[in-house]
């Protein structure tokens, strides 16, 4: 959720939201804009023709509600519709536009992507909405744009040109754009299986209205197991969002500390900042005081509960394995030896399980199946440690994109019985 109460400056938070969006190669050098409009009416814009990867606090433009310009560099030429929008939507206070590629294809195409793949595409993008061309930084762009949202939309794609993100916070405004990013990228990977499978508003439902229960407890001092598992998760789940096997808005980790106690993500917190004293620690009917869980924690404490072997549990939704939840198209890692080795075989678990709390997620892995795809709700992956875990994620993820480019090439061929058999037996399988 958005701070009520912005502690961190607009140059600043400019700054490092548009360094992250040019890391994530969601954007170009010259592509791009971002805004603030803070509590004074004023508007804290990225500069025109400014090097979006070497962005300082001291380009960011502000312009007053006189009109006058502050800083070294003229606003950015499209802040004519950044003004149309706060004018059109007192609520929104923050504005991301930029060219991600996918999302960039689908304005070529004039469609928007249905956010119907995910329940938290579609709870996070908000109303999606279609602006028709006019020339970038014109006034009639900012009219065409500010329509759009004036009728209620939150993340709008401008055909020919990209896509406009508004929110509540430069954070809250993010997160939609990364995701509806995502939504749009996991579409186009999917179209290449087969026909894709959308949500329903009972599906959406149920996935909205889970929650954990859990009691209250002050945890004792953590040992420097809990704190060397802390240090693993975080760094882990930064590495992740930085690979894009995971988004702000999705997914859960955690590391089992001992017996049945074990650490998670928490809930609606950005993934990739992270600190150790953000995870929470779970123990029985228990959560660490002062902090709210991941809503998967129940999923997660059912297989402990079921599986000792297992030491960390990861749900993510990196795209191309993701592509294959929202498609009948089965993913067959028998292709090539890692893959298998790691992976054996990656079953597939119907929509809605994860979110029960009768343990029945539980009985989707096993240690002959680490893995599994999780249908309109990315993949569970397993193992015995973070560092496993994470690694059979990296691989399932690398298997999930060779099979779709391979299709693209021709017919896939899987490794044969023998060679299956001749791989168990040389690694034990």
């Amino acid at each position: 959720m958005a701070n009520k109460r912005p502690l961190i400056h607009p140059r600043d938070e400019i700054m490092n939201t548009m360094d992250r969006i040019y890391r994530y190669r969601m954007t170009t050098t010259s592509g791009g804009n971002l805004s603030i409009r803070d509590d004074a009416g004023d508007i804290w814009i990225s500069p025109a023709r400014i090097d979006k990867g070497n962005l300082t606090r001291n380009d960011i433009a502000c312009v007053r509600t006189d009109g006058s310009v502050e800083g070294p560099h003229p606003p950015s030429s499209e802040f004519p519709f950044h003004k149309a929008i706060y004018q059109a939507r007192p609520d929104i206070r923050a504005i991301v536009h930029a060219h991600p590629v996918a999302l960039v294809a689908f304005s070529m195409c004039r469609q928007t992507p249905n956010t119907r793949l995910f329940h938290q595409a579609h709870s996070v993008c908000g109303r999606v909405g279609f602006a028709p061309y006019a020339l970038p930084g014109s006034e009639r762009l900012g009219e065409s744009i500010a329509a759009t949202f004036a009728d209620g939309c939150d993340s709008v794609i401008l055909e020919n040109h990209g896509v406009v993100v508004g929110g509540e916070a430069l954070s809250h405004a993010f997160e939609r754009f990364e995701a509806f990013e995502f939504a749009g990228k996991t579409l186009i990977k999917a179209s290449q299986l087969g026909e894709v499978r959308y949500l329903t508003d009972p599906q959406l439902d149920q996935a909205a209205n889970r929650s954990v229960d859990y009691q209250s407890f002050e945890p004792p001092a953590a040992t420097p197991v809990e704190q060397e598992l802390r240090r693993q998760l975080c760094s882990f789940v930064r590495r992740g969002c930085r690979q894009r096997l995971l988004i702000s808005t999705e997914g859960s980790f955690s590391a089992r500390v001992d017996g049945d106690a074990f650490l998670i993500t928490p809930t609606q917190r950005d993934r990739e900042s992270l600190q150790v004293e953000d995870l929470v620690l779970v123990d029985g009917s228990r959560r660490e005081a002062g902090k709210r869980a991941s809503r998967a924690a129940a999923a997660h404490q059912a297989i402990y509960q079921r599986h000792p072997h297992v030491q960390a549990i990861v749900f993510a939704h990196p795209v191309n394995a993701t592509a294959f939840s929202v498609t009948e198209s089965p993913l067959d890692v028998r292709t090539i030896p890692e893959s298998y080795v790691f992976l054996r075989d990656v079953g597939r678990v119907a929509y809605g399980i994860q979110y029960q709390t009768d343990g029945r997620i539980a009985e989707a892995i096993s240690a002959h199946s680490p893995a599994a795809i999780l249908e309109n709700d990315g993949v569970l992956v397993t193992g015995g440690s973070v560092l496993d875990t994470f690694d059979r994620l990296e691989v399932l993820e690398s298997t999930a994109e060779a099979v779709i480019n391979a299709n693209a090439i021709g017919k896939v061929s899987a490794m044969p019985d023998q060679v299956i058999e001749e791989l168990r037996t040389a690694f034990n399988l």
